[in-house]
């Protein structure tokens, strides 16, 4: 077998397993979340050449970000039954499917089914409940690490793939943009049939950093705290829902998605074209936004260790908004733009190192993982929300200027919410 060969191979060159599980799976998110900010750059050439207004198509970019947050907290159940492998397979097979099949679209109905129904649910089975998993499995030392490149892996799918996108959009028309996707799409599918195991003792090997007495066949692991079963996401939302840290951080990360994927990734291009940028430099800036992400969101794993994650969101939320209602009089000049990128872009998804730590010590380390799944749904709803809500207001009013500060405003009021929590109980 080919990963057992090279999981050999490695040992014997002192590097473990896990580092290769890690690589295939950030490139498979990397690639799952250019797919998602790929739609983005085609709002206004789909808008010409089919006479469907801005609010049309972003209610099938709605739809895409409500399945992909609503499938997080079942993903974990999917693949408990039917393994990482034949999860990233298929979810990578059906997005390059998606992708490519809309270049024949020719109905407003077929857009939303590819890229509303199969890319949202394609797509959620590869998001952060799938990196959370794998970094359990896999790593028992640097697991923080690994989380958050997982999560910074969204960064470096808009630095590698939005700049080449709008530039064929530009050169060769929006059909030809989505070809890279698919490239990328096969290759996450046949690199997660080569290489991806389920547990390092598929490959004869403990988990990362695991001490080296313990056992291959660990001991039976105790009961689940929630049954893995597809009632088991909704056993738990009703158990945390009578706790108020779960709606403050529940809330706090909708804004967090309404102020996002659901307004940035998506409107960005579109709202740079309306004020004179074009394409090509405007993708620049939004993969500039990635590249600080990147460095923003392994300093806030590495802060969310070391300082009070509610002060750190406090200051994530209360920036984001105030670059928000300054974007407006940016000037949308490519320097200009460039100071909103770094700024914005430093905490655009900064904020899920410490959200994920508040859940934790909150809820404790057993029903982490899927409290943030319903966590990471309402976050989705929020992008849902601003992306269906800013093509709302810039058909209307011809406009994106109103969702701008609106989104600025709901960040400081996420600000402010987050200080009323009562600080945490270090229990993870």
């Amino acid at each position: 077998m080919v990963a057992q060969l090279i999981a050999n191979s490695l040992e014997r060159r002192g590097i473990h397993y896990a580092w290769v599980i890690a690589a295939v799976t950030f490139f498979a998110m990397l690639t799952t979340s250019a797919a998602l900010g790929l739609p983005g750059l085609m709002l206004q050439p789909l808008a010409k050449e089919f006479g469907w207004s801005i609010d049309q198509l972003s209610s099938v970019f709605a739809v895409r970000f409500v399945l992909y947050g609503l499938l997080g907290p079942f993903a974990a159940i999917l693949i408990a039954r039917f393994g990482l492998r034949r999860i990233m397979v298929v979810a990578a097979c059906s997005i390059a499917m998606a992708m490519l099949a809309a270049t024949g679209v020719t109905h407003l109905w077929q857009l939303f089914i590819l890229w509303g129904l199969v890319l949202g649910c394609a797509s959620g089975l590869t998001a952060l409940v799938l990196g959370a998993m794998i970094a359990s499995r896999w790593f028992t030392a640097n697991r923080g690490l690994v989380v958050g490149l997982f999560a910074a892996s969204a960064a470096t799918g808009q630095l590698i793939f939005l700049p080449a996108g709008a530039w064929l959009i530009e050169h060769l028309g929006w059909r030809f943009a989505v070809i890279p996707v698919a490239i990328a799409c096969a290759l996450v599918a046949l690199l997660a049939t080569l290489f991806m195991h389920d547990h390092p003792r598929d490959v004869g090997l403990r988990s990362y950093g695991e001490p080296e007495g313990t056992p291959l066949e660990s001991p039976a692991a105790p009961a689940a705290a929630v049954p893995l079963n597809f009632l088991g996401p909704f056993t738990l939302l009703a158990q945390v829902a009578r706790n108020r840290t779960f709606w403050v951080l529940a809330g706090t990360f909708f804004i967090c998605g309404l102020s996002t994927n659901g307004l940035v990734q998506t409107h960005f291009i579109s709202l740079c074209s309306d004020n004179g940028l074009a394409a090509v430099p405007a993708a620049s800036v939004l993969a500039m936004m990635g590249a600080f992400d990147l460095i923003g969101t392994t300093l806030s794993g590495y802060l969310s260790d070391r300082y009070d994650n509610r002060k750190l969101l406090f200051w994530y939320y209360g920036l984001r908004g105030l670059s928000l209602f300054w974007l407006p009089y940016s000037t949308f000049t490519f320097y200009g733009l460039s100071i909103f990128a770094m700024f914005y872009g430093m905490d655009w998804i900064a904020t899920i190192p410490p959200t994920v730590k508040l859940a934790a010590q909150e809820f404790g380390k057993e029903r982490a993982g899927m409290v943030f799944g319903w966590i990471f749904a309402a976050h989705q709803l929020g992008s849902a929300v601003a992306a269906y809500g800013a093509g709302l207001t810039r058909t209307l009013l011809l406009t994106y200027n109103p969702a701008l500060f609106a989104a600025g405003a709901a960040c400081l009021v996420a600000a402010t919410m987050i200080m009323t929590m009562r600080r945490p109980v270090k229990t993870a």
